[in-house]
């Protein structure tokens, strides 16, 4: 069947909308992995997406009589914005069905190609099931977002341009696996013209209809999807894709939100450019396939690996959230709850303990007449290192757990650690501000008069070139003078925020 896809790609439409995207050289990720990693930057479509190759090679291929009833369709994201502007090309009618949870910002792109949305149901499958009832009461033509030989075609131009503008030697291409029309196509061309080259597929742990499916032999459906790489949150893949899929695809990766959003930062480190994550997908899973070679033994050295990064359509809100997390995806951050004796001294000592490492995260507050709980974080400068600093901290007597892969900790609790203590009688609140540079945080902690108990700290490296500390200070009534010329000579900027009205609420 691939000599049938190899004949449909070449004659496909795709030219009459979309760009022949560069296949770019990643540099620095490059001389990280050891091997050439090249993006096909498919992000760089007029809708950020490949979803537009394959709606309108789809598209092109209706009948006059067709286009004229229009074209229908539900999505949520990035088919929905290539159906549309391929029906303003093409001059048709497109009403596209949304899930009535769907973001504003995109319904309103899709509105502002010209189509027609229609809002229903609360999930991408109960719009999807309002579409085929339009479909038929209008009689419009429905465009699949994957499960269709013709869009399965259109994204199989990806392949054609892989391999003419890299004629040499490409170990493997790394897709991203949602429905599986993307690596269909894709692998459908690759194998028929380079059989030697592997087609790997990357889904996310929480996301993974096709690689079940390929380990079972038959169409898994997930009872729910993770939401966090939307444009591959697929329950079932298609029949035709899976059909695809069994013949061309070498291998599959599974990767998690973390991985995901390291890899964005990956490729924006390279490119300056944002990928939403499920375009980063398969940049995870190139990163990922090479870790674990490394792992088996059979490290890749000086390999081309090509990872099709396949959309842009980033939700700024998000970022917060990736910033975060990328670090714990490269492993360069660690966190740990840390129970140090609740007596004067040992917060200091706990502190000359972490000594140099830069800390990412400080998070105290005084609960407890015997016991300190803190949450930590630090950077590492590799995945071994977490457990060597747990073993360092239990050694001195500081029970530790290491929570750097702990989801509920580094979703919740990191923002929770606090509350109201009775404990906390006669505490002054500062808020300090000095320059983020190395050693600051510890001369700002040295400059502490051992007589005055710290019951609040919290601090977080946000990357900018302030470091900012909230920190509670229980000072002796006789100690305020030495207090008050802390203040002065310290050279930080500080505020009290002693009657802030949030503090006497919630702390």
């Amino acid at each position: 069947m691939s000599i049938d896809y190899l004949k449909k790609i070449l004659t496909s439409r795709v030219y009459d909308i979309a760009e022949e995207t560069p296949l770019e050289l990643a540099t620095t990720l490059s001389q990280r992995m050891g091997n050439r990693i090249y993006f096909k930057r498919e992000d760089m479509q007029s809708v950020f997406s490949f979803k537009l190759r394959g709606a309108y090679n789809k598209m092109a291929q209706l009948s006059a009589a067709q286009l004229k009833r229009g074209v229908i369709c539900a999505s949520a994201g990035n088919h929905a914005q290539g159906v549309a502007l391929s029906a303003s090309r093409l001059g048709c009618r497109a009403v596209i069905v949304m899930p009535t949870t769907t973001p504003a910002v995109k319904i309103d792109a899709v509105r502002a190609r010209g189509a027609e949305v229609v809002l229903s149901g609360d999930s991408y499958s109960d719009a999807y099931q309002h579409a085929l009832a339009l479909e038929k009461k209008h009689k419009l033509s429905f465009v699949h977002p994957f499960d269709d030989p013709d869009v399965i075609a259109g994204q199989g131009t990806i392949g054609m341009e892989i391999l003419r503008q890299h004629p040499g030697p490409i170990h493997a291409v790394f897709v991203a696996v949602g429905g599986g029309g993307l690596i269909g196509g894709v692998g459908a061309y690759i194998k028929a013209v380079r059989p030697e080259v592997k087609i790997i597929g990357v889904q996310t742990t929480d996301s993974d209809a096709m690689m079940r499916s390929l380990q079972t032999g038959r169409r898994v459906m997930l009872n729910d999807v993770g939401l966090f790489s939307d444009g591959t949150a697929v329950k079932q893949v298609g029949e035709e894709t899976f059909r695809l899929a069994k013949q061309v695809v070498d291998d599959m990766i599974l990767v998690d939100t973390d991985a995901v959003c390291a890899a964005i930062k990956d490729v924006f480190t390279d490119t300056r450019s944002i990928l939403e994550p499920a375009g980063a997908l398969a940049v995870a899973g190139a990163k990922a396939y090479a870790e674990r070679a490394i792992k088996q033994k059979k490290p890749l050295r000086a390999e081309t690996l090509v990872a099709i990064a396949c959309g842009a359509n980033m939700n700024f809100d998000r970022l917060r959230f990736v910033a975060e997390r990328a670090e714990v995806g490269e492993e360069h951050e660690a966190v740990f709850a840390v129970t140090i004796p609740e007596e004067r001294g040992s917060f200091r000592r706990f502190c000359q303990l972490v000594g140099s490492r830069a800390v990412t995260e400080f998070n105290y507050r005084i609960s407890d007449e015997q016991l300190a709980h803190v949450f930590v974080g630090l950077q590492v400068a590799n995945r071994d290192e977490p457990g060597q600093i747990c073993k360092t901290f239990q050694k001195q007597g500081f029970a530790t757990i290491d929570l750097t892969h702990d989801e509920l900790a580094k979703l919740h609790i990191r923002h929770l650690v606090g509350g109201k203590s009775p404990l906390a009688r006669g505490e002054l609140l500062y808020r300090f501000e000095f320059p983020e540079r190395p050693g600051a945080l510890m001369r700002f902690l040295d400059s502490l008069a051992p007589g005055w108990n710290i019951s609040l700290f919290h601090y977080r490296n946000q990357g900018g070139d302030v470091g900012r500390v909230l920190v509670g200070l229980q000072v002796p009534k006789t100690e305020m003078k030495a207090f008050r010329n802390f203040l002065s000579t310290i050279g930080y900027r500080s505020w009290d925020e002693s009657l802030n009205p949030a503090y006497r609420l919630f702390l």
